[in-house]
């Protein structure tokens, strides 16, 4: 258990100490920290809902991450293939669910950061009235597990092709997927075919309806277990994608 631990940190300080030997990373973090503030304080309109809350703030969040996260998570196999490391990465002695787990959660920590850095917005939230701390502590928490749904998928679908490019359309596809899922227009078009039963279900894989609840303040374990259930399912299609090209 030590070893594989071992090198799952290996990997990730590796993969970590990456994403910063290039201004990508600091590009990135001045982006995201700039559209934030954008979304919070002009298309959200934050001073103008005259009320202490970042409702702004987080609301935004699905979307938002919707282009990032896979621009951060795409290059994680996508790269490993296109210059032929990943034979070596796979020949080594380590389990291919340690690089995997290594890999996610350097770019998990990366996107931790990032979220990290937006701390004057809390400030700002404190000084202009009374906000519920425990609320804000909750929907940052719901954004990072949201971030860590995003970034999974885009794993999984930068161990299907070499390509940057495709991986990054296919992931921000099927993370859209996720958000529409939940909406009004999206089910009201299936209620025309489909049962009650049949909709419900389909509404139940909106990242949105979950996403909710944090930022309400609301902790649920039957929103922990949906992020996490997806968060396993995308890396353990990931390690199956690996594994099939590991035997190729």
């Amino acid at each position: 258990m030590n070893r594989a631990a071992s090198h799952v940190k290996t990997i990730a300080k590796r993969e970590l100490s990456s994403y910063f030997a290039s201004p990508v990373a600091y590009v990135f973090l001045v982006i995201f920290l700039l559209l934030n503030g954008f979304f919070t304080f002009t298309a959200g309109q934050f001073f103008e809902r005259g009320e202490a809350s970042l409702a702004a703030f987080f609301g935004w969040h699905p979307w938002l991450y919707l282009v990032l996260v896979p621009a951060v998570g795409m290059r994680l196999w996508s790269e490993e293939r296109r210059s032929g490391t990943l034979e070596l990465l796979l020949t080594l002695p380590i389990s291919p669910w340690e690089a995997i787990l290594g890999k996610f959660l350097a770019s998990w920590i990366f996107l931790a950061l990032a979220l990290a850095l937006t701390f004057p917005v809390v400030i700002t939230v404190n000084w202009l009235g009374e906000p519920d701390n425990g609320q804000i502590l909750a929907g940052y928490f719901g954004s990072l597990m949201l971030a860590g749904v995003y970034l999974a998928i885009t794993c999984m679908t930068s161990a299907l092709t070499r390509n940057q490019v495709i991986a990054f359309i296919l992931s921000v596809a099927a993370c859209l997927f996720l958000i529409l899922a939940g909406f009004n227009p999206v089910t009201d078009l299936f209620t025309r075919w489909a049962s009650p039963a049949v909709v419900e279900t389909i509404a139940a894989f909106s990242v949105v309806t979950h996403y909710d609840g944090f930022q309400k303040g609301v902790i649920d374990s039957r929103d922990l277990l949906f992020f996490a259930s997806v968060i396993g399912f995308a890396l353990f299609a990931t390690a199956v994608i690996l594994r099939n090209r590991r035997s190729a």
